[in-house]
């Protein structure tokens, strides 16, 4: 069997949250906790009240684990780039930056 989450999931249509668990290598507390932090991140809930996890939510939890665990983002900056937010902000300071240096080079080239 195959160590790499994306490789074991099956053509499910909804996973319960201990499978997600199993598959994330997540506690299922934390993907509670996630679902309060990251609104994108929504389960529908059966007739039972279990949670029931779509294949484009299992995939956001794997997103999530990937900028937390491995890229060291946190909460916050996780939210923002799963929000896309992240992005244009890093952008807007390159941007900055650039205007910047150029403002500096036409002051020399005067």
């Amino acid at each position: 069997m195959s160590s790499n989450p994306q490789q074991q999931q099956s053509n499910k249509l909804f996973y319960r949250i201990g499978e997600v668990s199993r598959l994330s290598g997540l506690e299922q507390y934390v993907l509670r906790y996630w679902e309060s932090e990251f609104p994108q991140l929504h389960p529908n809930k059966g007739k039972s009240g279990q949670r029931l996890y779509s294949k484009k939510d299992l995939d956001m939890v794997l997103k999530i684990k990937q900028l937390l665990y491995k890229e060291g983002y946190t909460i916050s900056g996780a939210r923002k780039k799963m929000n896309g937010k992240g992005d244009r902000d890093a952008l807007v300071a390159v941007v900055e930056t650039a205007k910047k240096e150029l403002r500096e080079l036409l002051e020399i080239l005067k």
